[in-house]
């Protein structure tokens, strides 16, 4: 047991829902309940809400140098208890340890302290004139209250990049996963300690369909940002349009990964691995089918076997598990029913064992029908998914032959080619001999039915503000000029 029951956090404060009923968190490896959380209701939003609208007035007018300050310790205190965050999560998601401590929070620490800088850098266009009797200028605002709906795959790093919102100068409702809500909990925790006024970072939880509906109807909520799948960003943008809210969505990917005959062979096998069963295969920019050339496809899957084989599954806690169950039971279901196609039409080159207790071990399925479940679907899980292609246009045209688009990779030696596929490939990122990497610095969005919006970046901090145009009047002694033109009484 982590704890006894966790509470929401509301206005600076523990709070218990206004139910009074609790969820279950289970620890994804021992299958055990390790606390309980709230179940909230509509109430409890009303609450998290109006100590989100009572702390903006003065939150939205403190300098960007404030703001940053408060995020520099937020990002120290995280680091201080880098261990301690690390273990939390890897209980309470099922990833390994090593992952979540050398990865995970490694990046959302680096995320807090670059969101304490760029929250000093936002601007709108310098002043000019568009008119010849005034000037132009243009401000970027915080939007107001904004409610984050975070997923279980990365709970400490997607509720860290929400909080690009409160560095423009928002307040936030962070509604965690329910099966995932400890770590962003313990995070709202430290944004006290931080210093953050009460009301500007708010965590409730609950289950998806009862408070993430109500967060997304909330008539004084202005802005929702979705980190989840693409049916719930559909019904997300279904509720919101009631009251016109603003609607940031991040969903569901099927990344391409396309490896040339010119390729860094070898590379491209050790990158295809870790990218494709990357925390178990739940990742949206996971390599989810592998493509390749027909000349170099035999070499490549042998070499992609013989790497597979040496994959540690077991008790993620372990410094030497590299595979670790997948985060719930529903979700185990889902991916072994995926599996179970693949079987039924004898397309399993490689089986790393039967999925047992929430693990499914790493299988290789090759050559499915482009148009199946299994191609078309996220799977979420670490089925590794391979493809043989002749040439660049008929790659080309399957790559970008699905509904997401989020990332995609392209492996290669010849600078053209790998130019080419950069530009005409339908994914908000692309990676030339690589695959997985994200900073700080750049953006991660998608397009299609993988959403809209950047996460990560000055343009995150852009997504959380409006943009307002200025005019100052510079002749004021022809101040009736501009209407009788207008009028025609010039």
């Amino acid at each position: 047991m982590v704890n006894i029951e966790y509470y929401n956090f509301i206005n600076g404060k523990e709070v218990r829902s206004d139910s009074k009923d609790t969820i279950d968190v289970f620890n994804p490896y021992s299958k055990s309940v390790i606390t309980k959380i709230q179940r909230s209701n509509k109430n409890d939003v009303d609450l998290a809400v109006n100590a989100a609208c009572n702390a903006f007035d003065k939150w939205s007018k403190t300098l960007p140098s404030e703001r940053s300050l408060k995020f520099l310790k937020l990002a120290d205190l995280l680091e201080k208890n880098l261990d301690k965050f690390a273990k939390l999560e890897s209980i309470n998601q099922g990833k390994t340890l090593k992952m979540a401590r050398d990865s995970d929070l490694v990046f959302a620490i680096d995320n807090l302290r670059f969101f304490a800088g760029a929250c000093r850098t936002i601007e709108g266009k310098s002043a000019s004139e568009y008119s010849p009797d005034g000037t132009s200028i243009l401000r970027r605002e915080p939007i107001g209250v904004v409610a984050a709906i975070t997923p279980w795959n990365y709970p400490l790093m997607m509720a860290c990049w929400k909080l690009a919102a409160v560095a423009a100068g928002n307040c936030i409702i962070l509604k965690p996963a329910s099966t995932t809500p400890l770590t962003t909990l313990e995070l709202a925790k430290l944004s006290k300690i931080a210093g953050f006024p009460d009301g500007v970072i708010n965590v409730i939880t609950g289950f998806g369909d009862e408070v993430g509906n109500e967060l997304s109807k909330h008539p004084d909520i202005d802005m929702i940002s979705l980190t989840g799948n693409t049916e719930t960003g559909k019904n997300i943008m279904r509720l919101s349009s009631e009251t016109l809210k603003k609607v940031h969505l991040e969903l569901g990917g099927k990344a391409p990964f396309i490896v040339f005959d010119d390729a860094n062979i070898d590379a491209a096998v050790n990158s295809a691995l870790v990218a494709s069963i990357v925390n178990s295969g739940q990742d949206c920019t996971a390599a989810s089918r592998i493509y390749v050339h027909e000349k170099v496809y035999n070499d490549f899957s042998k070499k992609l076997v013989k790497e597979v084989k040496k994959v540690k599954t077991g008790d993620p806690l372990s410094n030497n598990t590299d595979l670790g169950p997948l985060n719930s039971k529903s979700h185990f279901d889902k991916v072994c029913s995926f599996l179970n196609q693949a079987y039924e039409n004898n397309k399993v080159l490689y089986s790393g064992g039967k999925p047992h207790d929430w693990f499914v071990p790493v299988h290789i399925i090759e050559n499915i029908d482009h148009n199946s479940s299994l191609c078309q679907d996220e799977i979420f899980g670490p089925l590794i998914l391979l493809f043989r292609f002749k040439n660049d246009n008929e790659v080309l045209k399957l790559a970008n032959g699905i509904r997401y688009g989020i990332a995609s990779s392209v492996w290669t030696s010849n600078i053209h080619r790998a130019m080419f596929f950069a530009n005409n490939l339908k994914y908000g990122e692309v990676w030339i001999n690589d695959h997985l990497p994200l900073v700080s610095e750049m953006p991660h969005g998608g397009r299609k039915q993988s959403g809209y919006g950047n996460d990560l970046s000055i343009y995150s901090l852009e997504e959380y503000t409006v943009l307002k145009h200025i005019y100052i009047d510079l002749k004021n002694e022809n101040r009736k000029s501009w209407h009788y033109t207008v009028f025609g009484k010039k």
